[in-house]
């Protein structure tokens, strides 16, 4: 049975009295919008942008909200008690820290969920894996025969799954969302891994790590992975439940070794053979884990999980499989937008088999540091194509006696790493870096990759 969250509904009005003020429009602006026009509080919006996405609807949903673009407007945040502000925007930007000292509440769309949700969350954060153990999570509840609401970072806005008649709710929550959360008390709650992303807007990694902590502030339960040295010190004054692939779990979840199966396994117990899960890689079997302690602290029945585990086929664009072709495999890791995930990728398909990998990297790399990439590269990779703004950058930090390539496009990119690739190896698709630079996102660059391959293995 899962442990309901205290109900905290019981003064809307007082809640959203005063003026808002929506900083940034888009989906979750116009979901907090939405949430607070029907709420009946007073709502007007600003975004710094001329034309920001959703301002049409805006415009034909909401007429009557009053609506400033083009630049941030001092008149508009002087008259508002409360600014509510899109996670894509800082809270350290000048006019709304100016904001903050002048007395103002400075919050963000998950604190206004968390002050009105009536059901337990279970709260997912980290670097990489986020939305795999996300949806995960949400498959298991389904599968179990909740009604779960999914969402946050990913899909619907935390704001609009509220009544619904959810009985659980799962969310994804960013760093940048988490910046401006102070209410949320989830009944399980994980940090899955740290490594340097988004560094553009933290002054360290120490500082991005910091709100990512802050997941675990008022939860009822901890899931840490005592893999991660950002994280394994950080055990909290919480019932908390660690997942390891590398290092004994004790009475948590890590992998034992019986005949010549590994088994995910809690403590001692057995759990699931990895061999029987259709996501592959080591860094697979962590997110699993992950989810599984996550469902359990939630009260979710262990056997239906581990059925949904068996049946769960991943997600597009996270080390997806998309053809062969003369015994060449290619792999689809368009998703991998910083160095952890590119390394998760590559470590984990080694472990799945011992083949050499040619990687494709490449793209915005949002200043993150690529000094630590040149032991895995040289231990699994037979060459490395370089693409996109930052390729050079990049180079500098690869192993001397790498091969390496550089394309203009990402069409060229597939066909050098093919023209390199010898039967037995696998083409990796794995950018590390953002995708801004050349494509519309991260799907773009994906499922451009994908027709690239279709196009050799016709």
């Amino acid at each position: 049975m899962i442990v309901l969250q205290e109900k905290n509904m019981t003064d809307k009005n007082r809640q959203l009295q005063g003026k808002n003020l929506v900083v940034g429009l888009g989906k979750t602006g116009l979901s907090v919008v939405r949430f607070l026009s029907e709420s009946g509080a007073s709502v007007a919006v600003n975004d710094s942008r001329d034309l920001p996405p959703g301002l049409e609807e805006l415009k034909n949903h909401y007429p009557d909200v009053a609506r400033f673009t083009g630049g941030f407007n001092q008149a508009a945040f002087d008259s508002a008690d409360r600014l509510i502000v899109n996670p894509g925007i800082s809270i350290k930007q000048t006019m709304i820290a100016k904001a903050a000292l002048a007395g103002k509440e400075i919050i963000g769309d998950i604190e206004l969920f968390a002050r009105f949700a009536d059901k337990p969350v279970i709260a997912i954060t980290g670097s990489n894996g986020k939305t795999t153990v996300t949806t995960l999570v949400g498959q298991m509840a389904a599968d179990a025969g909740l009604s779960v609401g999914v969402g946050g970072n990913i899909g619907t806005p935390a704001l609009d799954l509220l009544d619904q008649g959810h009985d659980l709710y799962v969310l994804e929550l960013s760093s940048f969302q988490l910046e401006t959360t102070e209410s949320l008390k989830p009944v399980a709650a994980v940090v899955l891994n740290i490594s340097a992303d988004h560094m553009y807007r933290y002054q360290g990694i120490d500082d991005y790590l910091q709100a990512k902590l802050k997941i675990y502030a008022h939860a009822l339960n901890g899931v840490i992975n005592l893999d991660d040295p950002c994280l394994s010190d950080k055990l909290v004054d919480m019932p908390m439940t660690g997942f390891s692939v590398d290092a004994s779990a004790n009475d948590g979840y890590g992998l034992i070794k019986f005949g010549n199966d590994i088994w995910i396994a809690k403590g001692q117990e057995k759990l699931l053979k990895a061999k029987d899960m259709k996501i592959a890689g080591k860094h697979n079997l962590a997110n699993a884990m992950a989810a599984l302690a996550l469902g359990d602290a939630a009260g979710l029945p262990m056997g239906s999980m581990l059925q949904t585990i068996k049946s769960f086929p991943g997600l597009p664009h996270r080390t997806q499989f998309v053809g062969t072709k003369d015994g060449v495999d290619f792999y689809n890791d368009s998703k991998a937008t910083n160095v952890g995930a590119m390394l998760a990728a590559l470590d984990g398909l080694a472990d799945q088999t011992p083949a050499k990998t040619i990687v494709i990297l490449g793209g915005d790399c949002k200043q993150a540091d690529f000094s630590g990439i040149a032991t895995s590269i040289r231990t699994h990779c037979r060459a490395v194509v370089l693409m996109g703004r930052d390729a050079t950058d990049i180079e500098q930090h690869l192993p001397e006696d790498m091969l390496v390539q550089k394309a203009a496009s990402l069409k060229e990119a597939v066909q050098q790493a093919f023209a390199i690739a010898q039967s037995g190896d696998r083409i990796l698709l794995s950018p590390a870096c953002a995708s801004f630079d050349m494509f519309k996102g991260f799907e773009d660059r994906g499922n451009q990759f994908i027709q690239c391959v279709q196009e050799i293995c016709q």
